[in-house]
């Protein structure tokens, strides 16, 4: 029989607040399973991989972090109007005009093309600020050409130095429309040319659009520059890398802009063939040792260069008694690839004694230094003839 029937019209109300509470519970249910899920995907984009890789980064980048270096120092110009300009290697300034640098350092030192050094006439000013130092200077002109470098300072206490490493420079020309070299007091200037030491032919332009060239007073030719044997530098000048005795004589420069043409001072190049290194002499007795009445010979030999000088003098037991010093020179070519040669002093001691014995000291010198080698000779009595 139908549930209905049974329970009759009591019943049916009954069935139906059962079913309007079924409905109820439900949509309850349903509601706060939405709420969950609406936060449940809050949950799961909770641990945002941006955000967390972002703080570990952090812990990471403060773990390894490396000790923080002290910055080089910033050169910049000081233009009109307060404007500021980083500078590069080179910078024109027109003569008249004032040249104003700011170094960023504390503090800092600087140094100035050789003749501002000597005496800038009141023209140059330096002043340290707190956290930069400022270099003025004012009534250019062509003979200021040169290099400005900024040092930082290092300093413990009181005591401070420069970190050489870390210097700052630039290289400022002062065009002078009258003066295309920087001026010079000297009309000649000897230069001497080493062996296999570049040398600097120091032809400075005022201004860096100026045509440079090399020329020979005797004969009167231009001087050929390949950039190899000879080079130039707008910066500083000629460079002859490896001098060699037909580069001798007098030279000089030329510069040319427009209808501007003008000679340098001339360079009186004298060729010294300068050794690579100092001497290495090897010294050798005829024998160490000696009898009373007996020729002895001390020779000292060096192997260099050719035709590079090489001095030679001794040391010995008998000049304490005043002996005499004998010697025989010699210099002689080796046969080889390179032309070298063998310079040799051979100190002869005639008829030795007791005061002929001791150390026997030879020194070789050249340009570039002195070494001394020693041996030792040893004097014995004669020996007695065999009765028969």
């Amino acid at each position: 029989m139908p549930l209905v029937n049974l329970f009759g019209s009591q019943g049916r109300w009954v069935l139906s607040a059962l079913l309007i509470c079924a409905v109820i519970f439900e949509l309850a249910y349903c509601q706060k399973d939405t709420q969950e899920q609406k936060t449940t995907p809050g949950r799961k984009s909770k641990p945002s991989k941006p955000k967390l890789g972002k703080s570990t980064n952090k812990v990471s980048r403060a773990v390894t972090a490396k000790p923080k270096l002290k910055a080089t120092p910033v050169l910049t110009q000081v233009l009109n109007r307060g404007k500021f300009k980083k500078v590069g290697e080179t910078v024109s300034v027109q003569t008249g005009d004032t040249l104003e640098l700011r170094c960023r350092g504390k503090p800092v030192q600087w140094r100035v093309p050789k003749y501002l050094e000597e005496d800038d006439d009141g023209r140059l000013r330096i002043v340290q600020h707190k956290r930069y130092g400022v270099l003025t200077l004012v009534n250019t002109t062509g003979v200021d050409t040169g290099e400005y470098t900024c040092y930082p300072m290092y300093c413990e206490g009181t005591d401070c130095r420069k970190e050489y490493d870390k210097a700052a420079k630039v290289f400022v020309f002062f065009p002078d429309p009258q003066e295309l070299f920087v001026p010079s007091s000297d009309y000649y200037e000897a230069i001497q040319l080493r062996t296999n030491w570049p040398t600097l032919l120091p032809c400075q332009v005022t201004s860096p659009e100026a045509k440079v060239t090399l020329h020979r007073e005797f004969p009167p030719v231009e001087v050929a520059v390949d950039g190899t044997e000879i080079s130039f530098n707008v910066k500083r000048g000629f460079t002859i890398h490896r001098p060699r005795p037909h580069h001798a004589g007098a030279l000089f420069c030329v510069a040319s802009l427009g209808n501007l043409r003008q000679s340098s001072t001339k360079y009186m190049l004298i060729y010294v063939n300068y050794p690579m290194a100092p001497p290495a002499p090897v010294i050798q007795a005829s024998s160490s040792s000696m009898a009373v009445g007996e020729n002895l010979r001390v020779s000292c030999s060096v192997v260099g260069e050719q035709d590079v000088v090489v001095e030679i003098t001794w040391e010995y037991p008998g000049q304490q008694i005043g002996r005499p010093l004998y010697t025989q020179e010699s210099i002689s070519p080796i046969g080889g690839g390179a032309a070298r040669q063998q310079s040799q002093s051979v100190l002869l001691v005639d008829e030795v004694r007791d005061v002929d014995q001791g150390a026997y000291t030879c020194t070789a010198q050249n340009l570039q230094g002195a070494k001394s080698v020693s041996t030792t000779v040893k004097v014995v009595p004669k020996a007695k003839p065999k009765k028969p």
